[in-house]
């Protein structure tokens, strides 16, 4: 094949966001707006930097993140109708894990049971936290669509939470889904299911595999994936992963995506584990697992992990559905809600539907 037909920066290495002809011009608008179109600066970190350097370097880039975040969702307002409360449980680990239960404000223990979506953030499971606005306000859009939504405070592996590796976020997202199921009645809710973007989705996907060995499964009726950031193999950039390649530098660039994988696994130790990194689950480890829906952005670096996974399920006989979210960078359609808030409003309905059809 002609190395020019090929997409992305497969086919040109200067292409960027601002110039890829996939990208949704409302979008490719906002991001020039923002110094985003074109390709990501050069980080001072990769892969072979020091835990200390990566530890820095993730504090750093979480206040970033939450500053754009912010910004991004400025000018549309949040829904009205939500009720938002803290509930804190005592964590496997001895742990305080603060949830976030967002519900219409009309809905109590003595109203019909919802459907709930346990939520666990993105920020590769290293920063940001479901504090922030921008997660708050998309608990709130879900909840707004008639469900229950609990928010996960999770230990992460940097930033201001502190230095968690691996398994404390695990832990803390599969407790809180336990606490969840155990309290249906108090929250008013029917059933569950686990949902995150990005970090988040391999944490709503991790919880479920752990859920399988741990002998709860029964507990989640399915799970909601976006963009999920499963492989751990983003300073190789292995040829079976061509959009790592083809989308590098692209709102995220690979060698920032190394070395956040540092302080989540500071050994390495655990690139192999599926608890860890999903990508590398077996048939063996998804046999029998809840009905999916693994959702991908078509300019995300992390599109073909995603997908990867999701025929991986349909292999092992899960009920499984692939979306691909078009013209669209890494989460971008629960992120840029004031550019594209079709899109954004798109993926609500979509999760809110999803889960709806699982009640029993």
């Amino acid at each position: 094949m002609d190395k020019a037909t090929l997409p992305g920066r497969l086919g040109d290495p200067s292409m960027s966001l601002a110039t890829d002809p996939r990208t949704d011009p409302r979008l490719a608008a906002a991001l020039t707006a923002f110094g985003l179109a074109e390709q990501a600066a050069e980080p001072p970190v990769n892969g072979d930097s020091s835990l200390a350097e990566c530890l820095g370097f993730a504090a750093a880039a979480e206040e970033g993140w939450r500053g754009l975040f912010g910004l991004l969702a400025a000018n549309t307002p949040p829904p009205s109708n939500v009720s938002v409360r803290e509930h804190s449980i005592r964590g496997r680990d001895g742990n305080k894990i603060t949830l976030f239960i967002h519900a219409p404000v009309d809905h109590d223990a003595g109203s019909r049971p919802l459907p709930c979506v346990v939520h666990t953030h993105g920020g590769g499971m290293v920063i940001l936290t479901a504090a922030d606005a921008n997660y708050s306000r998309w608990r709130s859009e879900l909840a707004a669509t008639g469900m229950v939504v609990v928010g996960v405070e999770f230990r992460n592996g940097a930033g201001v939470l502190g230095h968690h590796p691996f398994p404390a976020a695990l832990h803390d997202c599969a407790d809180a889904a336990r606490w969840t199921a155990e309290n249906k009645a108090e929250l008013g809710i029917s059933h569950l299911i686990m949902s995150g973007e990005s970090g988040g989705g391999n944490l709503s996907i991790a919880t479920t595999l752990l859920a399988k060995r741990e002998g709860w499964l029964d507990s989640i009726a399915g799970v909601y994936a976006q963009c999920p950031y499963i492989s751990g193999q983003y300073a190789d950039m292995p040829a079976a992963l061509p959009s790592l390649a083809e989308n590098d530098a692209y709102f995220l660039d690979m060698k920032t995506m190394g070395a956040l994988v540092k302080p989540y696994d500071p050994t390495g130790e655990n690139a192999e584990n599926p608890l860890t990194w999903p990508y590398h689950a077996t048939r063996e480890d998804l046999v029998g697992l809840p009905p999916h829906v693994v959702s991908v952005n078509e300019l995300d670096p992390l599109r073909d992990e995603g997908l990867a996974y999701y025929r991986k399920l349909l292999d092992a006989g899960v009920t499984a559905t692939g979306r691909t979210v078009h013209g669209t960078c890494h989460a971008a359609d629960c992120s840029f809600v004031d550019a594209i808030p079709d899109v954004f409003y798109a993926t609500i309905r979509d999760i809110s539907g999803f889960a709806a059809a699982l009640a029993k």
